[in-house]
């Protein structure tokens, strides 16, 4: 392959394309990251707030519901993919790009519970064919597989600061290689995982020690069978909460499709009402429970004991709920919201006999969005760069094959409706 031409020029152009796409997608995120800043601390502090007060998300989301609507019933493209259908690499043309930039530029800051990672996508897929159709390269199916998967990359990486996970996420995402993808991974990253496990638990009681790729970082506390033990216990019940959040989901997209505009502002409400009713029972900011969780996920981590019991469950529950109705209704991504969840009931979890921290929130967010997303490799590279060490991958990669296989076997709920399928659709083509 690598001696065709036409392949090799496709490599260079797929280089030059990720440095524009790369561009836009940093100043993207920024605009995004902004945006909350001033909606969610800066506005309510220069109002004499200390934070955020509890009806907060009422007066953002209604009208951030609307737009979504009327850019899905109207714009080409419909705004991006339903985030409760997961993250898809292809389907998006350059013409479908103003109607995603508008859905994620007003729903995510207005506190949509969805990430940044679908839309972003979705632009350097379109930004990729779009630069190629501007330089005039000849465009065949093939040709707008690579380029696409190659621009979601590349805008994928800008958001998760590293080309490994987007290489890795686009490999799963594409479905290069079919099912039998999964059927030769899947196997191998747990047989990886359980001799991984095995390999540290022999070098820990033995005291022997072989080649390793360790350059001497500070390590936590060594991996013990209670780990083990609790991984069978969490995984399983994190799995269980994301996939029902999916399936409600589905369901909330079945309700979208009929008369988008209003249905879509309803589900908005519904969520910001979720996020209302957290406020108001914890006393704490409603922008815990609303936005992606991105940022209050690394407040999590850093200072866990700010967060009382009540706190988090109260989190878990509200918070899944919007997450929910945003994931059927809005436009963005589900990895953020998902990984706070994991690691909100890993802190939750933690006291635990025999579990602790690092652990716990390891588990936690590895079967959290591995139930997301249904890509096991990619929850595990995502997972193990976030947590900062190697010590917890046999844990994380436990976690994500119990979880995977778990929603696997579970009821998935209502397809998404295809626009094709949509009533206003039907009734135009009769």
């Amino acid at each position: 392959m690598l001696g065709r031409p036409e392949y090799r020029k496709g490599l260079v152009f797929c280089g030059l394309i990720g440095v524009p796409v790369a561009l836009i997608a940093f100043w993207f995120l920024v605009a995004v990251q902004q945006l909350e800043q001033l909606i969610w601390t800066d506005w309510p502090k220069d109002l004499g707030w200390q934070r955020a007060p509890w009806w907060w998300a009422l007066p953002l989301l209604t009208p951030a519901g609307l737009v979504v609507g009327v850019v899905a019933a109207r714009f080409q493209g419909r705004g991006g993919h339903v985030p409760a259908g997961g993250l898809h690499s292809g389907g998006i043309t350059s013409m479908a790009l103003p109607g995603v930039l508008i859905a994620a530029l007003v729903g995510l800051p207005l506190g949509a519970v969805l990430g940044p990672e679908a839309p972003l996508m979705a632009m350097g897929g379109g930004l990729a064919l779009l630069f190629a159709r501007l330089a005039r390269a000849p465009v065949t199916e093939s040709s707008t597989a690579l380029l696409g998967a190659a621009g979601a990359a590349a805008a994928v990486s800008a958001l998760f600061g590293n080309p490994i996970v987007g290489a890795v996420l686009l490999i799963e995402v594409a479905g290069v290689g079919g099912p039998q993808l999964f059927a030769v991974m899947l196997p191998a990253l747990l047989a990886s995982g359980v001799g991984d496990l095995i390999f540290t638990g022999f070098v820990h009681w033995t005291g022997f020690e072989t080649g390793s790729l360790d350059i001497g970082l500070p390590t936590p506390p060594p991996l013990d069978w209670a780990d083990v033990l609790w991984v069978l216990v969490l995984a399983p019940a994190l799995a269980f909460l994301v996939h029902w959040a999916f399936v409600g989901g589905r369901f909330a997209a079945r309700f979208v499709a009929a008369r988008t505009v209003r249905n879509t502002t309803l589900c908005a409400l519904a969520a910001a009402v979720c996020i209302t009713l957290y406020a108001v029972a914890t006393g704490r900011s409603p922008a815990e429970a609303a936005l992606s969780g991105e940022s209050t996920l690394s407040d999590l981590a850093q200072d866990p004991h700010a967060w009382p019991v009540g706190a988090l469950i109260a989190v878990l529950a509200f918070k899944s709920l919007a997450y929910a109705l945003c994931l059927g209704s809005l436009r963005g991504g589900p990895v953020f919201p998902a990984l706070f969840l994991g690691g909100a009931a890993g802190v939750l979890l933690a006291p635990l006999p025999g579990l602790g921290l690092v652990p716990a929130m390891a588990v936690g967010m590895a079967a959290a969005v591995t139930a997301a997303l249904r890509l096991p490799v990619s929850s595990v590279v995502l997972v193990v760069l976030l947590l900062g060490n190697v010590d917890t991958v046999a844990l994380v990669v436990l976690a994500a094959v119990a979880s995977f296989v778990l929603v696997q076997r579970m009821p998935q709920g209502p397809g998404i409706p295809a626009p094709a399928e949509r009533p206003a659709d039907r009734a135009a083509h009769h």
